[in-house]
């Protein structure tokens, strides 16, 4: 059915209740380049001059409004129309996001062109030392351009002039992690961010170590870390620890292990340095043979020898409370007591579910359902109340409920092993190996991304396997223990098991190297993986080594594209 008329939407704007006025602004969206002349007239049937006012008081500056960006979007489209391009832009930079710069459209190139225009016309009047107001947007809109033109010395530039320079940084920062499809030209970017933050009067750390993040550099942030828990101004200690849960939060495990390493040897070196400064002191006072303080001295000396202990100081307390946090340990309780207080899940649901499910795929997805309500909660009531309903999974539905105790224990690190020992591989020969397998898988999910105390018994139990399955969770709970630690030698372990051309064992190696090498770009694993792919015939083994390497480019951006046309020219793939 056609539309003729605007008026039914448009009488929908005098309405009080919110959700009505967005769905009529939205509707004037869709038909305001065919019904643009009758919206302009029947706003408050006001002449055009007025109708600015009105969208202006009513919907637009209306903070309370909460689609008045939707409404910005509608009354510039309108002003377009009528030819008042000045309007249009004012509002088209209310919109915010809502004004997609890469939709095909006369109104769009116009207000864009319109945009630069002005926006070049305040540039030069205030060079004249003219007063003029800059509209942030406009500001915005130069950082676009620069980051689009590929122009470093803009970018800096445009952050730079800008009348909120602090604000800008924090806008720049977001264009180059959500626009910016460049990493070479993203991480110059983020060195000059980080190089302006840095000269600002008061520095944001929190903001430069997000930067550094992605930059990967551990010795600025360990640097950072030092200076403010030395500080004696207690905010910059409260900052470092607020840094310290950010990194275990955004950081990958091998940075975290290098932030620790640099943050321990500085720690270690400013206290060596500060005790041969007491010792060179004492010694100046004794030289007429005064007594000196043997036990003191002895201490002194064998902490000068390079001991790695964290000195005893008024900031040791602080030091040992970061330590923690980086480590993850503060994280994991914190989160664990959360989830287990606040466990609301309703078992009714479950029971429900299971009585419905006769099929065999009905019951693994039952289990899958239990261990996504009851994630990191410890409440594995439901399972061990039907433990002879979960008895009927065999095969890989067993593996997969035993792995489903790691979701739920996940965190719960300290007890793992006790608590998935019923299951776990004793005599490999008698072990069932679903089961076992799924038990591996599940010590791999519940140590994930944290998994520096499980690895030798997880390679060890890897090395023993004397069935697929149980080379499968092996392989699986390597991958994710030991997730984003780029570590050599585990990386060789799941390599051999993979050549061993055995499909079920082949398909999880291939994923576990990917999530052991995830974001790193290794070209030597990867060339060795890719070649692989060529030579394998199993189904199981290319797709788990194609999601292998697409965890390596994870986050790459172009870099990977060379990758990308490699497979996608062979016609294998």
């Amino acid at each position: 059915m056609t539309l003729t008329s605007a008026a039914g939407i448009i009488s929908l704007l005098d309405e009080e209740d919110a959700q009505l006025k967005n769905f009529a602004l939205t509707k004037l969206n869709d038909v305001v380049d065919d019904f643009w002349a009758e919206i302009a007239d029947s706003i408050e049937k006001m002449y055009v001059q007025d109708v600015i006012d009105e969208w202006r008081e009513v919907l637009y500056e209306d903070t309370g409004f909460e689609h008045r960006q939707l409404s910005a979007l509608v009354a510039s489209k309108v002003y377009y129309h009528l030819g008042s391009y000045e309007d249009s832009l004012t509002f088209a930079l209310g919109a915010g996001p809502l004004f997609d710069v890469n939709a095909i459209s006369d109104y769009v190139d116009t207000t864009i062109s319109k945009c630069i225009d002005h926006y070049i016309n305040l540039r030069v009047r205030l060079m004249a030392k003219e007063e003029v107001t800059m509209d942030p947007n406009l500001e915005h809109l130069a950082v676009g351009i620069a980051v689009e033109a590929r122009r470093i010395d803009v970018f800096e530039k445009a952050i730079t002039s800008s009348h909120n320079v602090e604000e800008m940084l924090a806008y720049s920062f977001k264009i180059c992690m959500s626009v910016l499809e460049n990493r070479q030209f993203r991480n110059e970017a983020l060195r000059v961010i980080v190089r302006l933050y840095n000269q600002a009067p008061k520095i944001d750390y929190l903001s430069v170590c997000q930067c550094l993040i992605y930059l990967d550099d551990p010795v600025s942030i360990s640097s950072i870390l030092t200076q403010l828990i030395q500080s004696n101004d207690q905010d910059d200690v409260l900052s470092a620890y607020q840094i310290s849960f950010d990194l275990v939060e955004n950081a990958s495990q091998q940075l975290l292990s290098k932030i620790l390493k640099e943050f321990k040897t500085t720690l270690n070196t400013d206290n060596a340095m500060d005790v041969e400064d007491n010792v060179a002191g004492e010694n100046t006072e004794n030289t007429a043979g005064e007594q000196a303080d043997e036990p003191m001295g002895e201490t002194q000396k064998s902490n000068v020898n390079g001991e790695e202990e964290i000195p005893e100081s008024s900031e040791s307390s602080d030091v040992d409370k970061i330590l923690n946090i980086l480590r993850g340990d503060v994280t994991i309780k914190l989160l664990s007591e959360f989830l287990f207080r606040k466990n609301r899940s309703d078992m009714q649901i479950l029971k429900i579910t299971k009585d419905y499910a006769r099929s065999g795929m009905a019951h693994t997805a039952t289990v899958i359902a239990n261990a996504y309500m009851h994630y990191g909660t410890m409440s594995d009531t439901f399972l061990r109340d039907n433990l002879e309903w979960l008895g009927r999974a065999a095969n890989w539905a067993k593996f997969t409920a035993t792995a489903s105790l790691g979701v739920i224990h996940k965190g719960n690190e300290k007890n793992s092993i006790k608590l998935m020992s019923h299951y776990l591989p004793k005599d490999n020969a008698a072990s069932n190996g679903m089961q076992s397998g799924g038990a591996l898988y599940a010590l791999g999910l519940i140590h994930a991304n944290h998994g520096h105390g499980i690895l030798s018994y997880l390679r060890n139990q890897l090395k023993e396997a004397a069935s697929q399955p149980i080379r499968h969770g092996a392989c699986l709970a390597l991958g994710l223990a030991a997730l984003g630690t780029a570590n050599q030698d585990i990386y060789d372990d799941l390599y051999d098991c993979m050549i061993h051309d055995e499909a079920v064992t082949g398909e999880a190696s291939g994923l576990a190297m990917g999530l052991v090498l995830i974001g790193r770009k290794s070209p030597e694993p990867l060339e060795k993986m890719i070649t692989y792919l060529k030579e394998t015939d199993h189904e199981k083994i290319e797709r788990g080594l194609a999601l292998g390497i697409s965890l390596i480019m994870y986050g790459c951006l172009e870099e990977a594209d060379i990758v990308i046309e490699t497979l996608c020219g062979d016609e294998v793939y």
